[in-house]
């Protein structure tokens, strides 16, 4: 492990996490003691049993996917509000220490929000007797990187602590020196932040595959969200079960895929599930997906790998090219399995086309719009920063109504 990173300071900084969705199939268990709790500003609620086989599991069959690939040899930084690897399904995960950006703790294996924990369960969740969930590249490696547990509240206001720009920005640097091959970002800052962008240059540069969430402000005009606009970053949106988008997932040119991320049961804090909706959910499933591609194409560049997920993608309306689906549906089994007509098959557009380094995703060319959200005030930059899917689930308890950010 590389030299723990120290958290960037936090005037100004703004995350947010929304509401969760709840399943009616599921029962509430008791909570955990967690040793953890003392560094946290507040403590999210009991997991619930699991009813039945999840949808995301009945799409993409892990069983069956399990037989070609499991993600071995894929190290995928989770940067997020960090993982707890207490649970069942996560506790025999090869998770390592990673870093708390945010100093409240000795590393990353601690999660005071449960956004983290439910992201890295998508991605390693280990197949366990008595449950239909399970996840999708089991034998991954993950990077904890702890960047928030900053919460938004609905009468207002803020609660818990959060990385600035320039925090996120050596978050994403230190798991590139760590040795991560795929950066999870299910997160979204609505400004142009430059060290920011420089970071996620230095890691696609380094042939790492950068895979980060569209964001959920749909309804409030499609702000262009970062870093899932920047060149080079595989921008994903969220469906529902249905196959439709979910409302809130933004629709732009910054789209290129869409994968599972409506009522999507996750793991909870300590044990048992809850379900979300958002599209932070749907990150981890194409984060996964490369890794299976990785072990079962061991050949194959960053560039090459997220190509592919892009040329297998399934239909959606309006693909290829739409605005809200992008290529289509995220279909790890064909990214893995499938043999294409030609290399023009993989040709994708990216600013580094030429180089081998480069990871090539947008679908057509894409228009990045500079327009920001958020302005400086007295000097002092502030950035928005979203959990970029339903997260909260602590919000049901004291009657938050899910949001939008």
């Amino acid at each position: 492990m590389g030299a723990r990173m120290r958290a960037g300071g936090r005037r100004g900084a703004t995350i947010t996490v929304l509401a969760a969705v709840l399943t009616s199939a599921c029962v509430a268990l008791p909570a955990v003691p967690a040793d953890a709790a003392s560094r946290c500003t507040s403590t999210p609620p009991a997991g619930q049993e699991l009813a039945g086989v999840p949808w995301a599991q009945q799409r993409y069959a892990p069983e069956r996917l399990a037989g070609l690939a499991t993600g071995r040899g894929s190290v995928i930084a989770v940067i997020d509000s960090g993982i707890d690897t207490r649970h069942p399904q996560l506790s025999g995960a090869d998770i390592v220490a990673g870093t708390d950006a945010l100093g409240d703790g000795p590393d990353g294996r601690f999660d005071c929000l449960g956004h983290g924990t439910a992201v890295a369960s998508i991605i390693v969740g280990q197949p366990q007797a008595g449950t239909g969930f399970r996840g999708l590249a089991p034998d991954a490696t993950i990077v904890p990187i702890r960047v928030s547990e900053l919460e938004t509240l609905e009468a207002g206001g803020t609660a818990g602590h959060a990385v600035n720009p320039a925090g996120l920005a050596g978050a994403i640097r230190f798991a590139v020196n760590d040795g991560a091959t795929v950066l999870n970002l299910s997160l979204v800052m609505y400004r142009d932040e430059p060290v920011v962008r420089d970071a996620v240059r230095y890691a696609i540069d380094q042939g790492v595959l950068v895979v980060a969430a569209v964001g959920n402000a749909h309804e409030q005009g499609d702000p262009t969200p970062y870093p899932a606009a920047y060149d080079g970053v595989i921008g994903v949106g969220a469906i529902r079960p249905d196959g439709q988008r979910v409302p809130s997932s933004q629709v732009g040119g910054y789209v290129d895929l869409v994968a599972p991320g409506g009522a999507v049961p996750a793991a909870a804090v300590g044990r048992g599930y809850l379900a979300y909706e958002g599209t932070s959910f749907a990150v981890p499933f194409v984060a996964a997906a490369a890794a299976l591609v990785h072990e079962y194409r061991p050949n194959l560049s960053a560039r090459e790998i997220a190509a592919r997920l892009l040329a297998t993608a399934d239909a959606a309306p309006g693909t290829p090219g739409s605005p809200g689906y992008g290529r289509g549906v995220l279909n790890p089994y064909r990214a893995m399995t499938e043999q294409l007509a030609s290399p023009a098959a993989l040709r994708v557009e990216t600013p580094h086309a030429g180089d081998d380094n480069g990871l090539a995703v947008a679908a057509a060319r894409r228009t990045r719009g500079q327009a920001l959200l958020l302005a400086g005030a007295g000097g002092s930059v502030a950035v928005l920063v979203v959990l970029a899917g339903a997260a909260l689930p602590r919000g049901r308890r004291r009657r938050w109504r899910p949001g939008a950010p």
